[in-house]
This record gives structure tokens, C-alpha cells and sequence, in this order.
């Protein structure tokens, strides 16, 4: 596991707004995640995130830091990396300031780039079925646990970069919480078919 992460101001300023959970989650739609890992480069269009802020009834950090969410205390720009389900692994971008406990879930991707290793680890033909669910986009972008605490500023083989501004954003509820399901903190890039759920 990557052991917890230093960062600076200026390391964040090629970045979307950070600030906080609920702008970053709106600010990440249209920017392209990247991995250049081993067995290839695999990149897309986040077009689908979820907030959960410090004081989330949902969130990881609702009850303090643990060994398990310390990623998510900040500071921000880098990967949290969970398991979940016993055979899924989520991805967040951790935002906010160093110990907030903020992160914003990427909840699905519009693949761009190395699609044919995306269908490999996938299993997978249907370009609409590799990325649309936080599940499916962790497997087809290859990241799982050994990536938590990785920096999105290229020195762990992930990177940021900005891509078309979307049209229109709809905004509402998260999906699959049992807490705080009436926050509209879930954002997705309107009429975009690699959505997991309109």
C-alpha cells in the first residue's frame, strides 16, 4: 500500500478545483483520468461522481480516521482506494483541506484510450459496459488497492487532464446508501450514455 502522501499548493494548481467534495465533484465531469500503468495506458472522461463531505453520515470518515480511510483525511489529489463487497474496488479523489476527510467518488467514465485493454480486463465488448459504475471503472482503468494513496501529478502513473467542459450537469440523489440518501450530491454529464444510472 502507498503510505500517506505529502503535497503542496502548488502541485495542485494543474487540477480541478479541490476545494471541496461538492465543487470538485461538479469541476472533475469532462477532465480525462489517465493511467499509464504496466500493462498499458488506459484513459477516459469522468462523467459521473458523487460528494461526500466531512460531515457525510455516508462518508468513510463520518466516525473519525481509521487505518482504513487515513487517504481521505488529505491532503488532496490523491487516490482513495477501497474494497467493497468483498470483490469490488471503488476509487475516490480526495479534496478539501488536510484533515477534513473529503473525497468525490468517480462513479463512471466515457473510455477514450487503450479501449481493447479496458475489454480485456473487463471481459467485455460493449464499449457502454466498461466504465459505467464505479466497480466496472475501477476494473477497466486497472486500479485496485495497491493504489491507494496514489497522486494524480503523473509520479504514480495517474494523471489529470482537462477535456471538453460539459453542456449540462444534472444534479441528485447518490446511489446505494442506506445514510443521508436525500443529499443532491451525485453529478453526471446530462444525456451522456456511459452514465451507470440516470
Amino acid at each position: 500500500m502507498t503510505t500517506k502522501p505529502k503535497a503542496t499548493i502548488s502541485d495542485l494548481s494543474s487540477l480541478p478545483d479541490l476545494s471541496s467534495a461538492l465543487t470538485a465533484a461538479a469541476a472533475l465531469l469532462g477532465w480525462m483520468l489517465i493511467h499509464d500503468s504496466p500493462d498499458g495506458l488506459t484513459a477516459g472522461y469522468i462523467v459521473e461522481t458523487e460528494a461526500y463531505m466531512a460531515d457525510d453520515a455516508a462518508s468513510h470518515t463520518f466516525r473519525g480516521e481509521s487505518a482504513r480511510n487515513k487517504i481521505m483525511f488529505g491532503p488532496p489529489g490523491y487516490l482513495y482506494v477501497y474494497f467493497t463487497y468483498g470483490m469490488h474496488y471503488c476509487v475516490n479523489i480526495v479534496t478539501s483541506k488536510t484533515g477534513n476527510g473529503e473525497a468525490v467518488l468517480i462513479r463512471a467514465l466515457q473510455p477514450m484510450d487503450g479501449i481493447e485493454l479496458m475489454r480485456k480486463r473487463r471481459n467485455k465488448q460493449v464499449d457502454l459496459e466498461l466504465a459505467s459504475g464505479p466497480a466496472k471503472m475501477a476494473q477497466a482503468m486497472g486500479i485496485n488497492k495497491t493504489h491507494n494513496g496514489a497522486s494524480l501529478l503523473g509520479k504514480d502513473g495517474f494523471t489529470l487532464k482537462p477535456g471538453p467542459a460539459p453542456k449540462q450537469i444534472t444534479q441528485t440523489t447518490r446511489v446505494g446508501i442506506s445514510q443521508a440518501k436525500n443529499k443532491l450530491w451525485r453529478f453526471y454529464i446530462t444525456d451522456n450514455p456511459y452514465v451507470s444510472k440516470k
